[in-house]
């Protein structure tokens, strides 16, 4: 099938009991079992549920891999996939990371003996560099959160298959509409499935899926024994909003290139960052390995200009964290998603307190513009 196809037709897309073509919501907590000491296909939820093996099974396929597993969050995913390791473990992580992923880096997974070298996962030289006696694995983003960074899946998956480590990278923002890491030789995909995924700023889940038998019993494993699992409810409401992925980004693609066209022309704008312009570090191998260049637009006002007076003069884009919805939504990353960094680090790796980050949403174009042109004009 092809991928349109799939987000409809695949997973478990009929009840095979009913054919009910949505799948149903099983909020049993535990399954009647008919043989003591047997081996049931369902026994309690936390182990596994219907509903919620049909959205795995479906991200699974998406991603070209063998198993999928849903959570709770997708800091929860990425908790999990850590979790796969082992205390005194190195790992070579992007330098333009999520906030959030930095927070549980540093405050959470150092503590129990996790070590971490952070890179430019641009410089291919540097990640080989990095590489230790003791590095498990390579972990980073690609298009980065918030910079828009392009990372080469292939070329560190080659670099890590050599050194016999594990690549694992975060999709979030490309979804696997646009990219599909396993395909270039990563060993774990991990997603906020909150975001573009769900679709609709109404659930918040993660995802992990990888093509690996061994990975794939372990994560089954930790998934069961740290219990952070997604509820039948949010499986089922996350796999509706899958079903619409496409169409969805269809229209998201095409709307941040009109904004993209207007931001370019205005004089309120110092940068832009976006992998589709044809002169971004990086577009030559964001245009080798996604099919489209997304949604997420980053841009920094000129000097002197005010952020809060800009993000707070919007009437129709939502400020707000979380993107990939419906609707517009614009942050300013230094004070909101990566405010847990300290200013220190978030200025070397790039992040002013003037950068804005927009999730463009599907409203008529013109109305999103619109709302982009009279906040700016109110910094004159």
């Amino acid at each position: 099938m092809k991928f349109n196809t799939q987000l409809i037709h695949g997973g478990n897309s009929e009840d095979p009991t009913t054919g009910a073509v949505s799948t149903p919501i099983y909020r049993s907590s535990t399954f009647h079992q008919h043989v003591l000491g047997g081996e049931p296909k369902w026994e309690y939820s936390r182990t596994g549920n219907p509903t919620r093996a049909s959205l795995e099974k479906l991200i699974a396929e998406l991603e070209h891999g063998t198993a999928g597993f849903a959570f709770a969050s997708g800091s929860a995913a990425i908790h999990a996939t850590f979790s796969l390791f082992s205390q005194g473990d190195h790992f070579v992580v992007g330098s333009d990371v999520y906030g959030g992923t930095f927070r549980l880096i540093n405050k959470v997974l150092k503590r129990f003996g996790l070590e971490f070298t952070v890179v430019d996962m641009q410089d291919l030289e540097a990640v080989e560099n990095a590489i230790q006696d003791n590095t498990v694995a390579v972990y980073f983003e690609t298009p980065t959160n918030p910079l828009l960074q392009i990372a080469d899946i292939k070329a560190i998956a080659d670099i890590a298959k050599k050194h016999g480590i594990k690549t694992i990278v975060d999709n979030t923002f490309a979804t696997p509409y646009n990219q599909q890491p396993l395909t270039l030789g990563a060993d774990i995909v991990v997603h906020s499935a909150t975001k573009y995924l769900g679709g609709h700023s109404d659930v918040v889940a993660g995802l992990a899926v990888t093509n690996d038998d061994e990975i794939a019993e372990q994560l089954a494993f930790l998934q069961n024994s740290i219990g952070s699992t997604l509820g039948p409810d949010d499986s089922w409401l996350l796999q509706r909003g899958m079903k619409t992925l496409g169409a969805r980004m269809r229209v998201h693609q095409e709307n941040a290139n009109e904004v993209i066209n207007f931001l370019q022309n205005d004089d309120h704008i110092g940068k832009i960052y976006y992998p589709g312009l044809k002169d971004f570090p990086g577009h030559e191998v964001a245009a080798k390995q996604m099919r489209n260049f997304g949604a997420m637009i980053s841009f920094e006002l000129k000097d002197g200009l005010d952020a809060k007076k800009f993000v707070e003069s919007l009437q129709l884009i939502d400020l707000a964290e979380s993107l990939g919805g419906i609707e517009s939504l614009i942050e300013v990353p230094a004070v909101m998603t990566h405010g847990s960094i300290p200013r220190e680090i978030r200025l070397e790796n790039g992040i002013k307190d003037e950068l804005i980050r927009l999730s463009v949403g599907i409203e008529d174009p013109e109305d999103i513009i619109a709302d982009l042109q009279q906040a700016l004009k109110k910094l004159d």
